[in-house]
């Protein structure tokens, strides 16, 4: 029985050994990494020997791939290997696991920012694109429907029928009364040759057939020189010759001009009348060069006139005047419009709308609010989520009411902005030329790649100061200003360049000539701007590396320096 409690009692501390030694190994095991990198490796393995536990092996990281490197200015360039630009910036990697996979980065807003910058988007979307040309134009009478007075013979007017300017007569109304002799003469040898009918009336037949041409020409003559039936028939009736014989309105219409006046005598071709039929008239309409391939023979066209703004006129264009006016560059397009009711005058101005659809089908459209015309490409801002933006470019087609034809760059069911784009652009412009140099548009580090985050500095704190060494190439004492040839400044991620910054005190410029070597202190402003708080003449030897003054406290040899930057 004893026997047998020593064995249970020796399993129990065995497994109460193990237990402890494995809990011992997983707590203590893990942090041995670190002390093997700083150099106390073997006695952690020891210890993780003695407990019988291997200590996994870290996974290795794995590099994402680059897909391609980027512009560090925003510029729309890409390289497939490193290289830098004209300022020698290195250009930025892009990864295959960033937003975008393209060649434009993504524009990161917060939704606080897109709120107040009032946002909207419309999706890109099948539409007929209809295209509406705007143009002034005049009424005119119809040039076919004109009818001129004008006797054809010499004589006198004896009484005016129709004595005002404008008013209204029908075809037929008599329009005047006419004295001439050559009308009496002419009525004489019809009566003339009338009676020699009927004297030889027994004779021969080839001598009947002669008066009766007589007569027949006589009639003809009185015809010729416009007299009416009417009148001939008076004069066959009454068989004696009148000595007034009356003008009579050849159309329907309005007297448009009234040359004759009574007791005037008139010439033969001179006009007395012009009587216009105003039923129909047309519409000359200015149209402008650019808009000319959207107006054609046939189309259907609204016509409004001040004089009756709550009516719309309907006309179709009948003719396109093969002529462009230099000083307006405009063509003139014929419209005719029904006018029973005489609303529409003469002269009268209007303005046509000119509607026609593009294509006979749908076409893939974007608002043109949407497109940012840079002079050389168009861009527009799809939205690829919550407060992401991605600029693209897109190829243009034909333009209508509001819509643009997009040929290439976006899909259908794409949202694009249509509101404050202009700002979103000028937010990704600014951000793209702060990331070229490691900062954010509030002087703060990227947060992550494609998005910066302005970070306020807390209250009271001292700025950051960074120092640099360069060559004085100008200094403006009135403005508080100088321009450094300065070297790379390793605090900032800047590369040498060249560069106007301001001073905070105008008197650190007294004693810098331009050639002087010097180096200097600088602090970050509101806005991102670096102004020089301090400045020293550089020792003979330049220095390697710029170092920020806030590594480690100035010497007191760097006291007269520190004197300088206080302006004492």
């Amino acid at each position: 029985m004893k026997h047998m409690t020593w064995i249970v009692s020796t399993l129990v501390l065995i497994t109460a050994s193990l237990a402890a030694g494995y809990w011992w190994g997983t707590n203590h095991t893990a942090p041995a990494a670190p002390q093997a990198a700083a150099g106390g490796a073997a006695s952690d393995a020891g210890s993780a020997a003695t407990v019988g536990t291997a200590v996994p092996a870290p996974a290795a990281a794995t590099k994402p791939k680059v897909l391609y490197y980027r512009n560090p200015m925003g510029l729309p360039d890409t390289s497939p290997v490193p290289k830098k630009d004209q300022m020698g910036m290195d250009y930025i990697a892009v990864y295959a696991d960033e937003e975008p996979a393209s060649a434009t980065p993504l524009v990161k807003l917060s939704l606080d920012k897109v709120q107040k910058l009032g946002v909207k988007t419309e999706a890109v979307a099948l539409r007929d694109l209809r295209s509406t040309v705007r143009a002034v134009a005049t009424v005119q009478a119809d040039e076919r429907l004109l009818y001129t007075v004008t006797p054809k013979f010499d004589g006198w007017i004896e009484k005016l029928h129709v004595n005002t300017t404008g008013q209204v007569v029908k075809k037929g109304e008599a329009l005047m009364d006419v004295y001439s002799p050559d009308l009496i003469a002419a009525q004489q040898e019809y009566l003339i040759a009338r009676r020699g009918v009927q004297t030889l009336a027994a004779g021969s037949a080839e001598v009947q057939g002669s008066m009766q041409r007589l007569v027949d020409s006589a009639l003809q003559r009185l015809r010729n020189w416009d007299i009416s039936d009417t009148e001939l028939q008076r004069l066959t009736l009454d068989g004696k010759p009148t000595q007034y014989l009356t003008l009579r309105s050849p159309a329907n219409g309005v007297v448009l001009e009234k040359m004759a006046i009574q007791g005037k005598r008139f010439m033969a071709g001179e006009a007395l009348f012009q009587v216009a039929d105003l039923t129909q008239v047309w519409l000359l309409a200015e149209v402008f060069e650019q808009d000319l391939a959207h107006v054609r023979v046939g189309q259907s066209v609204q016509v409004k006139v001040d004089a009756y703004p709550d009516q719309v006129f309907a006309g179709k264009v009948t003719f396109i005047y093969p002529t462009l006016n230099n000083e307006t560059r405009t063509a003139k397009a014929r419209i005719e419009l029904a006018n029973p009711r005489s609303l529409l005058k003469p002269s009268m101005h209007a303005r046509a709308e000119f509607s026609s659809i593009h294509a006979k089908v749908p076409t893939l459209t974007v608002p043109d609010s949407a497109v940012l015309d840079t002079g050389t490409r168009q861009l527009v801002l799809v939205q690829r989520g919550e407060g992401r933006f991605e600029p693209r470019p897109v190829r243009l087609g034909a333009r209508g009411d509001g819509y643009v034809e997009v040929l290439e760059g976006v899909k259908a069911g794409e949202n694009v902005v249509v509101s404050a784009n202009f700002l979103i652009d000028a937010e990704s412009n600014l951000k793209a030329a702060f990331s070229g140099f490691g900062q954010s548009v509030d002087g703060a580090e990227p947060k992550e790649k494609g998005e910066t985050e302005a970070v306020a500095p807390a209250a009271g704190a001292k700025p950051e100061i960074h120092r640099g060494e360069g060559t004085v190439e100008a200094v403006d004492p009135a403005n508080a200003s100088v321009t450094l040839a300065h070297g790379p400044i390793a605090s900032l991620k800047w590369p040498a360049m060249t560069m106007d910054f301001n001073v905070k005190d105008a008197a650190l410029l007294r004693a810098l000539r331009p050639g002087q070597r010097i180096v200097f202190d600088m602090a970050g402003e509101a806005g991102g701007e670096y102004t020089i708080v301090g400045i020293e003449a550089a020792t003979a030897k330049p220095s390697t590396a710029a170092k920020p003054s806030t590594a480690a406290k100035p010497s007191t040899a760097a006291k007269p320096a520190a004197d300088a930057r206080q302006g004492r």
